[in-house]
């Protein structure tokens, strides 16, 4: 398989240095991509750069997932408008642990030649003091070299300004790719095109301070074809955690895209070949309102991420909220699960007293839960065939609700009109 072209074809390719292409297709090559630890997750935005390295060992190669120990107590000013606040040494180890944990579970550690590996900068940037970072790394780059930079130009242009912490970001950066250039035999450095300021600070650094050789390759960054930013949503980022962001959330993002998004991001965040996903796109034209290719992009992402397992929940989920899934589902959850089956979704607590005698379904809805805003509107919907009650439709307002009819003993789920869902939870 060759590197660039399968990146090229599948629309991620955004810019790639002269001779790269000729090392890749000589031998066995090392590349890395680095990871900020600034939160203890990585999210959908990630994905891209995960992808990369999947293509690179898939390509023969060996893949380096860098996790910045040491990067991350800098801040990286590219893209950002703003200083980003400094994290605590607890914060950022805890951290690194936990994207750690997340990257091995996409790359294969034990596979030969081409074995992934993961390092993690603060281990040789620990013991390397101040001045002889300033004497053994910033004098083989000029002041006029960095500040060119696009990362620096539009913070030096905008109001903020730019610390001296963020300014020497490239060259702490340019050294991880030095280090692992002279101890790794790392040749190639990857990343989103924000990041081609810091990998040439990076080539240059090799070039100057010892005469080798290093490559650059950058991935196009992901917008949605709306123009809007990927992997946010109402709710906030699009986390690769499954207790930040659950897996039924997680397949429902990638499940809600459009078919213009579909097209290009089946390419980009699965690994089916050029002959599935053209053929995915011919069965979907002729069938839009089935959404298949929404389907196929939200099962593959959710099972490389998550596991079979958190897919076929959140199939039921799905189904449950949306389609004619039964209560079934629900009795085979713990209260954790069936919580995350109703992320997101408005929730009331309702007295266990009050439902002892039985109350009438009209004051549930509109006085012991907020469903409905008014007694009046309650009736006239539930008298109407617009509400169900545990899934079964309900007609008759004063019917009474009590104990019995709970889920678990402890829920009850309301559904208003076709997609308007509430928990009620008994304490």
């Amino acid at each position: 398989m060759n590197f660039i072209e399968e990146l090229r074809w599948r629309g991620m390719l955004h810019d790639v240095m002269p001779g790269t292409e000729e090392q890749l297709n000589k031998e066995l090559t090392s590349g890395y991509i680095g990871f900020d630890p600034t939160a203890d997750s990585l999210h959908v935005g990630h994905l891209t750069q995960i992808m990369t390295l999947i293509h690179f060992q898939r390509a023969g190669h060996r893949p380096v997932a860098l996790v910045g120990g040491a990067t991350g107590m800098v801040g990286d000013p590219s893209g950002k408008s703003a200083e980003r606040n400094l994290l605590s040494e607890d914060v950022l180890f805890h951290n690194v642990s936990c994207l750690e944990t997340q990257l091995k579970k996409f790359l294969d550690f034990d596979c030969g030649a081409n074995s992934a590996q993961m390092v993690n900068n603060y281990d040789w940037f620990k013991s390397f003091s101040f001045l002889d970072f300033i004497r053994d790394v910033g004098k083989h780059i000029t002041v006029n070299y960095m500040m060119a930079k696009d990362s620096v130009k539009k913070r030096l242009e905008g109001d903020s300004g730019m610390s001296f912490t963020e300014f020497s970001y490239q060259l702490v950066q340019g050294f991880d790719f030095y280090h692992l250039w002279k101890e790794k035999n790392c040749l190639v450095q990857m990343g989103g095109s924000d990041q081609w300021g810091n990998m040439v600070t990076g080539t240059e650094l090799i070039r100057r301070k010892a005469g080798g050789s290093a490559f650059a390759i950058t991935t196009e960054l992901i917008k949605k074809a709306d123009g809007t930013k990927f992997g946010k949503t109402e709710s906030g980022a699009v986390w690769l955690d499954p207790k930040k962001t659950s897996p039924f959330k997680f397949y429902q993002f990638w499940l809600n895209t459009s078919d213009d998004d579909a097209k290009t991001w089946i390419r980009i965040f699965t690994l089916k070949n050029r002959e599935e996903i053209e053929s995915l796109e011919k069965e979907h034209d002729t069938a839009p309102h089935l959404r298949l290719l929404q389907k196929a992009l939200a099962e593959d992402i959710t099972i490389r991420c998550h596991g079979e397992a958190a897919l076929q929940t959140a199939l039921k989920t799905t189904d449950f909220l949306f389609g004619n899934g039964s209560l079934e589902f629900l009795l085979n959850l713990n209260d954790e699960e069936i919580l995350d089956v109703f992320e997101g979704i408005p929730q009331f607590k309702i007295s266990g007293s009050a439902l002892k005698n039985g109350i009438t379904l009209n004051d549930l809805l509109a006085e012991h839960a907020a469903v409905f805003p008014s007694k009046s509107e309650a009736r006239k919907m539930i008298q109407g065939g617009g509400v169900a009650l545990n899934k079964e439709k309900l007609a008759d307002p004063a019917q009474v609700i009590d104990a019995a009819q709970l889920i678990k003993n402890r829920y009850l789920v309301v559904q208003k009109g076709k997609k308007n869902y509430f928990l009620l939870i008994v304490e």
